[in-house]
């Protein structure tokens, strides 16, 4: 049996071997940093090229609302009344008396009736609609009235205030007429309901806008 011996004073070792693992770990490492200040230097010009655009909108928003201001101030009090008027009708052309009285149909209980309903303004605020409303309905107690208030609070549709209370005078008639100041923000959607209320006094119901 032959045995083969290592003599050498000194083993032998792979020197090259760690420089080269050296050497690939330096190769990864400078990649990876010209990649990320590649990386940075896109997210600053981008970020450059955002700013720039904001700017300029907000140098064209200004332009605008000077030139907005500069014709305001140009007009005659005539010409401010009417493009009041002209703004007031078109609000109006965007109320719904068919959405009214199918959320009334859906906010009132039925032991109270509707006489009278007036609309008094009619104002946009962004996309919502809000409409100030008159109505009057007939109860036979306060307390149903009361009721009525806080579900229509609770709703959310309509914020109501109880102006004045009235007794019945008419033949047959009982229970107190309810004047009641009314918010009304009709909702995104279909209505609640389709069915329109009745005793509604056609010459105040319209005042209002479009069907």
């Amino acid at each position: 049996m032959n045995t083969k011996l290592n003599l050498a004073s000194k083993p032998f070792t792979n020197r090259a071997l760690p420089w080269i693992v050296s050497a690939a770990i330096i190769l990864v490492s400078l990649i990876s940093i010209v990649f990320i200040l590649r990386a940075s230097s896109n997210a600053k010009t981008q970020a450059a090229a955002v700013q720039k655009d904001i700017n300029e909108l907000g140098q064209q928003e200004l332009a605008l609302r000077k030139q907005s201001e500069a014709v305001r101030q140009s007009l005659t009090v005539e010409q401010k009344q009417t493009l009041a008027a002209a703004h007031a009708l078109v609000d109006r052309k965007q109320f719904s008396w068919s959405r009214l009285f199918a959320d009334l149909e859906a906010a009132l209980p039925g032991n109270v009736r509707v006489k009278r309903i007036a609309v008094r303004g009619v104002s946009t605020q962004g996309n919502q609609t809000l409409a100030e409303l008159e109505l009057a309905v007939v109860a036979k107690s306060p307390d149903v009235v009361t009721e009525m208030i806080s579900g229509m609070d609770r709703g959310g549709t309509f914020r109501a205030e109880l102006r004045s209370q009235n007794l019945q005078r008419g033949r047959g008639e009982s229970g107190s007429e309810y004047e009641l100041f009314v918010i009304y923000t009709p909702r995104a959607g279909a209505p609640a309901a389709t069915a329109p209320i009745a005793s509604v006094a056609p010459n105040e119901a319209a005042a209002g806008g479009n069907q």
